[in-house]
């Protein structure tokens, strides 16, 4: 299987520059639309596709987002590993606007999201005990070191449900108590869905802010944002165009917690009580157990 590598674009990156033969693409799911278009591309002979997570012109809040959608439809096109780009918070001192964090844990307090493809007709279970793919997640880190931005390795993401950002006392109990490290709205669930599709996630966050928990900046200014987010995407760009040097261009199991083998007996409904209207929506997702 050829590596095939999906970019979800969050606040701020809209495009792939870089992307040479490029084309916008229409895919169906069985929920509807994803976010957008899909953009379709190559870098240096890495097949890319490339979906921005509110839409171009930031369409959907973080609520909004079509999570299931777009991760089917990525899943639908062939996508192995995938590089999730997002705004975040910064809880920590050391963690500054401008920085990226590769986040390895997540924290999901979002109430009004759908959360699996799974459910009545065919129940599974996977594990999150590692949610992001090490793999993938080190070879942006190495990435990083080359073209001489700071990539942090390692963090807990607290994802909250928006659009609002938080309350003082909540942005200290994230800090203080939960020792989260950064705080978004869109990584959850969409890493839950990423390994129910059996495939590698890699969450890169982009620092815009201290939240408010910081003495020195008590509230969080949208101008603000967008000026770090424009610095930002331009980084974020020129590490995603150097994602072909390093990336096997074979899609191997990264080991044996690897996200690409998740659903191996995962699915807990016996085959004569799933219900075949509700798996034929699955035949994406399920497509590697249904080659056994």
């Amino acid at each position: 299987m050829k590596t095939c590598v999906g970019i979800i674009g969050g606040s701020g990156l809209y495009d792939l520059k870089s992307l040479q033969n490029t084309k916008w693409i229409d895919v169906s799911t069985p929920w509807g639309d994803p976010s957008d278009q899909i953009l379709s591309g190559k870098i240096n002979g890495l097949q890319i596709y490339f979906l921005p997570r509110h839409g171009r012109g930031h369409y959907h809040s973080p609520s909004t987002v079509p999570y299931k959608q777009n991760i089917y439809a990525l899943k639908k096109l062939g996508v192995t590993d995938i590089l999730s780009v997002s705004a975040c918070g910064s809880l920590r001192e050391d963690l500054a606007p401008g920085d990226f964090v590769l986040v390895d844990q997540f924290i999901d307090r979002t109430y009004m999201r759908d959360k699996s493809f799974f459910g009545k007709g065919c129940v599974a279970h996977v594990s999150l005990a590692h949610p992001t793919c090490k793999k993938f997640s080190d070879i942006i880190l190495e990435i990083g070191e080359k073209l001489n931005i700071k990539v942090v390795s390692g963090g807990t993401y607290m994802t909250m449900e928006g659009p609002q950002f938080s309350t003082l006392a909540e942005s200290k109990l994230y800090k203080d108590n939960w020792k989260c490290d950064v705080i978004g709205m869109t990584n959850m669930p969409e890493a839950k869905l990423a390994k129910e599709a059996e495939i590698c996630y890699t969450s890169l966050s982009m620092v815009t802010d201290f939240d408010c928990w910081h003495p020195d900046h008590d509230s969080v200014e949208v101008s603000d944002i967008i000026k770090t987010l424009i610095e930002n995407s331009s980084k974020a760009q020129r590490i995603i165009e150097a994602i072909p040097e390093f990336l096997d261009k074979n899609a191997n199991f990264c080991g044996p917690k690897c996200s690409k083998n998740a659903l191996e007996n995962a699915l807990i409904t016996a085959p004569e009580k799933r219900d075949q209207n509700f798996i034929k929506k699955l035949d994406v997702i399920l497509d590697r157990l249904n080659k056994k």
